[in-house]
């Protein structure tokens, strides 16, 4: 409580944390404000059932896709164009050269990123009205006017749904440099917590499920909370020696150190990059409905990526790529953020080493060797977590109720993993805020304390 009373005497910091909080209201507003051509009542009234795949899509975009708005793709688009961009980074010898060129090389990936944004909303959009067109409310009300040419409705829509995802795109961008914590993670993290209370509540209010299940559950994501937030905790600390140097005119010796790697160094971008993925296609063949019903590919597509389907072995291929996904973007993100090359050479320059080996080329070997074994168990943790909700429901047998599987969707092992890293990412960051300032942290424990001036 002292430094929720301490955020808010701090003037930089209170205008940091209003104007995040300020920029995720107005991403809320925006969810629902519908595409020009499209009957917000009848919209209303209207939300497909038993479209699993949508659902999925749904709540990425905070619940604006069945609404129909501006911002019914969300963030995922660039999410999407930034993983392109990051593999295309590490294939295309000149965009690796150009990453090394400082600030310059950034702003240029930055802009390829976001040039791949706006194709990869155009072609999403699109689908997205075309499915929109054949839909109904309850009351059979079209969702589109039929007195607006279908040609316009197509132009407008695809120019209003792009442009609000470049709108969530600036907005990310202007969180992340003038706010606190990572602004497209928060969008993420807003959009999922909003639809959480209301499927708690449908869960509770449906006469079907029963209170014992109703318990298990709750008890089961608590225990799958508490691993989360291990995951997200857990390091390996490589001890780290200093030789003698110099300091003014004494010769001192250098206190011992250590060189820290988390479990999950990559956080909670193997499972949006995993994700973005399986949801891309799904995303496109399910906006086809019944257009895409003859065609084979798309029933092997429901079948692979299903996590509901009837039988465990009709599941099992989406464990299997989910899991795979997983592994190879943990590796993946890692590999880019952390260069034991880069980390063996620093040492070597400034004079320390790890005791017993050999600074150089056997340092990077060394660093190499730890990142592998704790980055595969990590992963598989990672992906374990992930996919337990889905498991748990369906060794439960409550896959046939769609509360329950809005609920898995919704605070299943993804958004999950999502809301538990983003939340401790921002309050780490308004941490080391408080900590700068000389201000006692929410841990008390080997913090810095101060007294507000």
């Amino acid at each position: 409580m002292n430094a929720l009373l301490t955020i808010l005497r701090i003037d930089d910091l209170r205008k940091k944390i209003l104007y995040t909080l300020g920029l995720l209201v107005v991403y809320r507003m925006g969810s629902f404000i519908t595409i020009p051509g499209v009957d917000p009542i009848a919209v209303a009234n209207a939300r497909p059932r038993g479209q699993s795949i949508l659902d999925v899509v749904d709540i990425f975009s905070g619940g604006a896709l069945f609404k129909l708005s501006i911002f019914s793709l969300g963030i995922m688009p660039y999410i999407s164009s930034s993983i392109i961009m990051s593999l295309l980074t590490v294939i295309i010898p000149q965009l690796a050269q150009l990453q090394k060129e400082g600030e310059y090389g950034r702003r240029k990936i930055n802009q390829y990123t976001r040039m791949g944004t706006v194709l990869l909303c155009a072609i999403q959009s699109l689908f997205i009205l075309l499915w929109a067109v054949d839909q109904t409310s309850r009351d059979g009300m079209p969702l589109v006017a039929e007195v607006i040419p279908k040609g316009l409705f197509y132009v407008v829509g695809i120019i209003a749904i792009t442009t609000g995802t470049l709108v969530l795109m600036w907005m990310g961008e202007q969180i992340t440099e003038r706010g606190i914590g990572n602004g497209v993670s928060l969008i993420i993290f807003a959009g999922i917590i909003a639809r959480l209370p209301t499927n708690i509540i449908k869960m509770i209010q449906d006469p079907s499920i029963k209170f014992f299940d109703i318990f298990i559950l709750i008890l089961l994501f608590i225990v799958l909370i508490a691993l989360t937030v291990i995951l997200s905790q857990g390091v390996r600390k490589i001890p780290l020696q200093y030789g003698k140097r110099i300091q003014g005119r004494r010769m001192v010796q250098a206190q011992s150190q250590s060189l820290q790697f988390k479990l999950n160094s990559a956080n909670v971008m193997p499972i949006i990059f995993a994700s973005s993925l399986l949801l891309f296609p799904q995303t496109i063949f399910g906006m086809l409905g019944s257009q895409a019903q003859a065609w084979i590919g798309w029933q092997i597509l429901q079948q692979w990526l299903n996590p509901f389907a009837p039988t465990f072995w009709q599941q099992l291929p989406y464990y299997i790529i989910y899991t795979v996904l997983i592994i190879f973007f943990s590796y993946f993100y890692t590999a880019i953020y952390i260069n034991p090359q880069e980390l063996a050479e620093n040492l070597k320059k400034f004079g320390g080493y790890i005791p017993g080996i050999r600074p150089g080329n056997q340092t990077k070997e060394y660093l190499e060797r730890v990142l592998n074994r704790i980055i595969l168990p990590g992963s598989v943790f990672l992906a374990g977590l992930a996919i337990a909700p889905y498991l748990i429901i369906n060794m439960m047998d409550l896959k046939a109720n769609q509360n329950i599987q809005g609920l898995a969707y919704t605070f299943g092992g993804t958004s999950l993993l999502i809301m538990v890293g983003v939340a401790l990412d921002t309050l780490k960051q308004i941490e080391a805020q408080l900590i700068m300032r000389n201000y006692q942290g929410f841990m008390k424990k080997g913090k810095l304390k101060g007294r507000i001036r």
